[in-house]
């Protein structure tokens, strides 16, 4: 069986995170994506050095998700978990 792992998942997870939106973070939709934006974070890269600043614990980085830009608790596991991934993957 496939796993768990939404399609917007594996392709971030599948390849290189060049120049990629915020938006192509799992977990991560336009609404969000708009939130993030308006702090800074407008690429994927630039929320990936968020999470190795937070030294890529799940539980900081899930923490400053909800606290920085509301995201759920559904939101911020997919998205910490796709970032976790990549790094897994290419770091």
């Amino acid at each position: 069986r496939m796993s768990n792992t939404s399609l917007k998942h594996r392709n971030f997870v599948g390849e290189p995170m060049g120049d990629k939106p915020v938006t192509a973070l799992s977990g991560v939709g336009e609404a969000l994506g708009r939130k993030l934006a308006d702090q800074g974070f407008d690429k994927a890269y630039v929320v990936l050095g968020q999470f190795l600043l937070l030294k890529k614990d799940p539980e900081m980085f899930n923490e400053w998700l909800k606290d920085a830009i509301g995201a759920n608790s559904q939101q911020a596991l997919s998205c910490t978990r796709c970032l976790r991934e990549w790094c897994d993957a290419f770091l």
